[in-house]
């Protein structure tokens, strides 16, 4: 597991005036985002209960179990002295909405199971969910971040198609989802601006701040 993740469903807040103090010093960009993360035990049940699928010969490339999350803003290349602020902004957001549930269930694949090109697991956190998205989408717009104008589907992806695939390769895919059965109920306590950087063995996710929901003052 990346040593920025932490192990266990309350990780440790990342200082804030920390991350700000580091970024000031750094030149360069960032790709960020802005996500809920899943306990270790969550990311695992949900890496377990696609299994089925990643022992097919089905052309995807499968999320490791350590990548799990719910995208809340995808920010993209973002200078890094501009971390602070943003951090900052999210952790008003956090002040402003409560800790909430979030009901993992159900397989799907955007933008239908016949032609799958994100493959993923449904995440409903019902109202509270929500407003903790539109919340970030508003405190990110004055620092420069257009809010995305589709519809908001929380869900977890787990694979994504090869650029090579065509729609004829899934056919088998429809009677595999129908066994992953994977549901359960996750408290969720932060909002966290993630950075995500690749390397040889993949895409690897750190977070920069955790901003605890509920507080601190």
């Amino acid at each position: 597991m990346p040593p920025s993740r932490a192990s266990t469903g309350s990780p440790a807040l990342v200082p804030f005036p920390l991350i700000a103090r580091r970024s000031s010093r750094r030149s360069g960009r960032a790709r960020l985002f802005v996500a809920v993360n899943l306990p270790e035990a969550e990311r695992s049940g949900i890496h377990r209960a696609v299994s089925p699928l990643r022992a097919s010969d089905l052309p995807v490339r499968w999320v490791p179990a350590n990548n799990l999350h719910v995208t809340l803003a995808f920010l993209g290349d973002v200078e890094e002295e501009r971390i602070g602020r943003i951090s900052e902004a999210l952790l008003r957001v956090g002040r402003e909405h409560a800790p909430f549930t979030l009901d993992l269930r159900g397989l799907g694949a955007f933008p239908n199971l016949r032609r799958p090109r994100v493959l993923w697991i449904g995440a409903e956190g019902g109202p509270a969910l929500r407003a903790v998205q539109r919340g970030v989408a508003a405190a990110l717009k004055p620092l420069g971040f257009a809010p995305d104008d589709r519809v908001f589907h929380p869900h977890v992806t787990v694979g994504r198609a090869q650029k090579h695939a065509r729609p004829g390769d899934f056919g088998e895919f429809t009677a595999l989802s129908e066994t992953v059965t994977y549901q359960r109920r996750v408290g969720i306590h932060t909002v966290d601006l993630m950075r995500s950087q690749g390397g040889p063995d993949g895409v690897r996710y750190h977070v920069l701040a955790q901003c605890p929901l509920g507080g601190p003052e």
